[in-house]
């Protein structure tokens, strides 16, 4: 189901100063799909997400979920989080302490009234689906920390809502358990072809889960797109440096042309085969990921993109060396395969493939 926002706006006040929690968003949000909201603490993601199923009330704006209006300003309307069909699962999960697996599912269903052979189906069905049969009568809270986040999925599922919200919900989980969880829980947002709405600050959660993502920043959507679109095409400084390690290099636009726009920049002449719309003379910085940049062993010959450095620092990190190669007065950091062979200390030739190269202005 479709979530549509319209200038949706919230502030609170704190030490006589008004802090802007949201500033005006708009945003579309289409059926089916994991659309994460990522962004640094403070920037207002848990908050708007707390508007949409109705734990925060905005100062203005309008929400529609599918067809209907839950919250307008302008019209007057505010359906309350128990009537507007969603689900929600939690950073700390809240799970009760006192029940057992089934009673938590179960809690949505039974306050609902419905009748209890209705609930045990339909309490077991979400119990299979989240790979926890015959944990039914276990406390959940003597569970691991992945059991634990899929008793709090399956009481978000238990009751088959429209939509379902995540907050957090794998911040608590250690780096393997996080890996595997993540995993899993695309596999089942994808089989119950559900709309979800994802709120993390982890970049890696955020391009391997999702559909679609939208950046934050101080209350506002900075940038929305798919996971490629959002690491490799953003021409947004602030969303390059945020989704990943990236290199900064300043300049300014020389030429713009076919097949590239070349800069002057601190490390030398660069070619970018993607265009910014930046007109010469313009002042930019080039982008350029770590792992793009390749070392060129022997005669480097004539080509786009090659320049001479040392490298500063090497680290071996299993997969793979990270480092730093100073191009001039300028460091690159740089991530290449573990069997090539460099040194701390060597003076080397580099290069990147113009495709690469996004250019970001100033």
């Amino acid at each position: 189901m479709e979530i549509s926002i319209r200038r949706l706006s919230k502030t609170y006040s704190a030490e006589g100063k008004t802090i802007v929690a949201l500033a005006d968003v708009d945003l579309k949000i289409a059926a089916n799909q994991i659309f994460t909201l990522l962004g640094p603490s403070g920037c207002g993601k848990t908050t708007l997400l707390r508007c949409i199923v109705g734990l925060e009330m905005p100062d203005a704006g309008e929400i529609a979920i599918g067809d209907e209006v839950v919250f307008s300003t302008e019209k007057d309307i505010y359906v309350p989080p128990e009537k507007r069909g969603l689900g929600m699962v939690f950073q700390t999960y809240a799970i009760w302490p006192h029940m057992n697996v089934f009673d938590n599912v179960a809690y949505p269903l039974q306050t609902r009234n419905e009748r209890s052979d209705e609930i045990r189906r339909k309490v077991e069905r979400t119990l299979h689906f989240v790979q926890l049969d015959g944990f039914e009568n276990r406390p959940a809270t003597k569970l691991s920390g992945g059991q634990q986040q899929r008793v709090a999925l399956a009481r978000a599922l238990v009751a088959e809502p429209k939509v379902i919200l995540f907050d957090e919900p794998l911040s608590n989980l250690d780096a393997k358990l996080r890996e595997e969880t993540r995993k899993e829980l695309r596999s089942f947002l994808r089989e119950l072809k559900i709309t979800a709405v994802y709120v993390t600050h982890d970049r890696i959660e955020a391009l391997s889960l999702s559909d679609t993502v939208a950046v934050m920043k101080s209350g506002r959507i900075v940038e929305v797109g798919t996971p490629w679109e959002i690491y490799f095409d953003s021409d947004r400084r602030f969303v390059a440096d945020f989704i990943g390690r990236a290199n900064f290099i300043e300049g300014r636009v020389a030429t713009v042309g076919e097949p590239y726009t070349m800069i002057d920049s601190t490390i030398g002449a660069i070619a970018c085969e993607k265009k910014s719309g930046a007109s010469p003379g313009k002042a930019v910085a080039v982008c350029i990921r770590p792992e793009f940049i390749r070392v060129l062993k022997g005669d480097p010959g004539d080509g786009r993109n090659i320049f001479q450095g040392r490298v500063e620092s090497l680290v071996f990190v299993g997969d793979a060396y990270e480092g730093e190669i100073r191009v001039n007065e300028t460091p690159l950091i740089f991530r290449i395969e573990p069997t090539t062979a460099v040194r701390e200390g060597e003076e080397i030739a580099l290069c990147f493939d113009p495709h690469h190269c996004s250019i970001l202005l100033s």
